[in-house]
């Protein structure tokens, strides 16, 4: 990716839909989030029905429990990561970038184990959510091991968010969502991160990864962030992005796809 290096942070939020954050965990706290995060997946902290496979649709072969785990909502299940330095850090960088009236909608853990090499579908996170009048939203992902091509780093393409969301499908478990795009989509870029390091991205932004196909495992830790008032319309209308109810579906009207 290529950045004027006049811009502020939020300036190039603003234009390519994605802005690399810098370091926000030292080594010493990413350590102590992948225990945490350990717990998670050894199934020591008790996910219920929050822990789901962004990846059923492809078979699992002999010994996989699931090709992508999803985890939703770790904060609710484990609340002393509220208060642990990430999330007042992702709610600075947030406000840096959205604005000061930026609050915490929901956070989620998402794993891809050594040599499962399933994808994530494309896709743009506010097909998954209900229509807003104030679209203003932001996913900060952070890397708990480092991130590469090979294993999953996060893949943009640099201004859609500034399009109309595209048609959303399901996949062909019925259990995800998908949209038609690729890496060779112009402006595809790859953002390869370090332990400890994040990129934010808007809701609107197309993005997937690709499976992880090495040695190592991939886990990641994603905040999502938008204005008070409209966590307080989304709440209202009944909608708390997996909390009550961990089921994906196309719920933005503009992302519905007629032709499936």
């Amino acid at each position: 990716m290529t950045v004027n290096s006049d811009l502020t942070q939020a300036q190039i939020f603003q234009e390519n839909g994605f802005v690399t954050t810098g370091s926000l965990l030292s080594v010493s706290e990413v350590e102590t989030y992948r225990e945490i995060y350990d717990r998670f997946l050894s199934g020591e902290i008790e996910s219920g029905d929050k822990r789901s496979d962004l990846g059923s649709h492809v078979p699992r072969r002999d010994g996989v429990k699931e090709n992508i785990t999803q985890i939703m909502w770790p904060s609710a299940l484990h609340a002393p990561l509220l208060e642990m330095p990430l999330h007042a850090r992702a709610l600075e960088m947030a406000k840096a970038l959205i604005g000061d009236d930026a609050v915490l909608d929901f956070d989620m853990l998402i794993h891809k184990a050594p040599h499962t090499d399933v994808p994530t579908p494309w896709h743009q996170d506010a097909a998954y959510w209900i229509d807003l009048p104030d679209k203003r939203a932001v996913s900060i992902w952070v890397a708990l091991d480092e991130a590469v091509l090979d294993n999953g780093c996060m893949w943009y393409v640099q201004g859609s968010h500034k399009q109309p969301l595209r048609p959303h499908y399901p996949t062909s478990d019925g259990k995800n969502i998908q949209c038609d795009c690729s890496e060779d989509e112009p402006g595809a870029t790859a953002v390869p991160l370090g332990p400890g390091e994040g990129v934010a991205h808007s809701g609107s932004t197309l993005h997937y990864s690709r499976g992880n196909t090495t040695d190592s495992v991939r886990r990641a830790y994603i905040l999502n962030f938008r204005s008070a008032e409209m966590l307080r319309l989304e709440r209202e209308r009944g909608f708390d992005v997996g909390l009550t109810n961990n089921v994906r579906l196309v719920r933005n009207s503009n992302a519905v796809d007629s032709g499936n």
